[in-house]
């Protein structure tokens, strides 16, 4: 039998008021999922869920009653209407009212078939883990929790409220929700559940990209990405969907000192969170595309192992082809057209500093390291610094003053020249006027020339450029 007994919850007064909208009507409410496991974690809820024997026709005079600061229905579909008020002080209240389901998945296909249940319970027994399938009716405030959910709450461990094949069989999404339950919540995958996701992880290839990257991106934001993405391989889904990431555990760390460049890249995780600022800081946490570049820094190393004499390992232009293949990985995930500019770009230019540790750089090399990272500079030390793992604590000092020099040379030259908007002295129409061109591919080299010497020798005036861009172009000439 179900569990149910009161309790005293600190629910929010509106979601009491809701329910007792709903009780007048004659209808069922119960705050549900992820809120409910909130409030037994003395964790706060942003969103509320609900779901009701109403239906959405029956239900949506109510909410609208109750939402007069908003109404959406772009879930009616699915038996969803959502609504939101906000209090004299501003406090958005978003809540979501489901009727109650039973979602019918067919095997072959992308998306839930759904039909309408008539109970709480059988509406409980479709969710993904125990953790979430408690509720919490309302008005009355009864606790109802027929799977065991509080229990395995406190055990931290997710369990599927049916049998995991069934459940996994009917939605394979579920299986990227457990892994990215152990990041969010830093909770264990019950022994059946696991045995269950790793036989059944090619289910997923059923499950549109968009949701597999949204679950993705939930999981890499979170508290604990490492403990996420390490149960991501551990259950064999990252072979499924991202199988870059567990190619990296069959290949050495350039610096021998670690196991192999799966657990490098787990350190880097972990240290690029670290590095993360608050939110008035340059990269405020959590920062998606920081974390994805830190997870697919390195993925260019299998393709690029190369076995030297007297028992070196290398992994020469690493960087380039990890490049095209983050660019590959992230379209194929659906990720947006920037984040796969911005990561792939960091992941292109991680190797950049390091040839400053050997010999700092002239201005000129300074100034082209910051107009190549543009708006990821301080991303990409921020990717740097957490890439440095080496355990040779002389040489991390060293490579620590290093950056701090570079990153204090950047400050001194911000100071003297705005480094993000550097632009030759001459501009494309002193270029045509001073050679007498017409627009071409001419004018093209001559910009990129004088671009080159802007960044070479720093802001030289007019007349200066002037005398450089007729010096080039004689040249040019004299060798045709």
């Amino acid at each position: 039998m179900p569990e149910r007994e009161p309790v005293n919850f600190e629910v929010w007064p509106e979601a009491i008021e809701l329910g007792e909208m709903f009780a007048d009507a004659g209808y069922e409410l119960a705050l549900v999922g992820g809120p409910v496991r909130d409030l037994l974690l003395h964790r706060p809820s942003h969103d509320l869920d609900f779901c009701t024997s109403a239906r959405p026709e029956e239900f949506e005079p109510i909410l609208k009653r109750w939402g007069h600061d908003g109404f959406w229905d772009m879930g009616r579909k699915f038996g969803t209407l959502g609504a939101l008020r906000r209090r004299p002080d501003g406090t958005e209240v978003k809540v979501e009212v489901t009727t109650y389901r039973s979602d019918v998945y067919d095997p072959e296909s992308r998306k839930p078939e759904v039909s309408y249940g008539d109970s709480l319970e059988g509406d409980l027994s479709r969710r993904d883990f125990t953790v979430n399938a408690m509720a919490l009716r309302v008005p009355q405030l009864e606790f109802v929790d027929p799977f065991g959910g509080a229990n395995d709450l406190q055990r931290k461990v997710l369990r599927t409220p049916v049998d995991p094949r069934q459940s996994f069989d009917d939605d394979p999404l579920r299986m990227m929700r457990a892994v990215r339950f152990v990041a969010q919540l830093g909770f264990s995958i019950e022994p059946e559940t696991a045995e269950a996701i790793c036989d059944m992880g090619s289910r997923l290839e059923i499950v549109s990209a968009e949701r597999v990257r949204d679950e993705l991106t939930k999981l890499l934001l979170s508290d604990r990405p490492r403990a996420g993405v390490e149960a991501f391989v551990d259950s064999g889904l990252a072979d499924i969907v991202f199988p870059e990431i567990p190619a990296l555990q069959l290949e050495i760390d350039e610096h021998h000192r670690h196991k192999d460049v799966f657990e490098h890249t787990m350190i880097v995780i972990d240290r690029a969170v670290a590095l993360e600022t608050g939110p008035d800081g340059p990269v405020p946490g959590p920062d998606l595309v920081l974390r994805l570049a830190a997870l697919m820094h390195d993925i260019g190393k299998p393709k690029t192992r190369k076995f030297e004499p007297g028992g070196k390992v290398s992994f020469h232009h690493h960087d380039a082809v990890g490049t095209k293949l983050t660019r590959k990985r992230l379209k194929a995930l659906r990720f947006d057209h920037h984040i796969v500019d911005d990561v792939s770009d960091l992941v292109n230019l991680h190797l950049r500093f390091h040839g400053y540790v050997d010999e700092p750089w002239t201005d000129a090399a300074v100034r082209r390291y910051v107009k190549d990272a543009g708006p990821l500079y301080e991303r990409l030390n921020r990717l740097t610094r957490a890439d440095a793992t080496t355990q040779n604590r002389r040489k991390a000092l060293v490579f620590s003053s290093a950056m701090d020099e570079m990153e204090e040379r950047v400050r001194r030259l911000k100071e003297q020249e705005d480094l993000k908007a550097i632009r030759p002295d001459l501009n494309g129409d002193e270029i045509i006027a001073e050679l007498g061109l017409e627009p071409g591919p001419e004018v093209g080299a001559a910009y990129r020339h004088m671009l080159d010497y802007r960044l070479d020798h720093g802001p030289v005036g007019h007349d200066v450029a002037v005398a450089e861009l007729h010096r080039w172009y004689d040249e040019r000439m004299a060798a045709r």
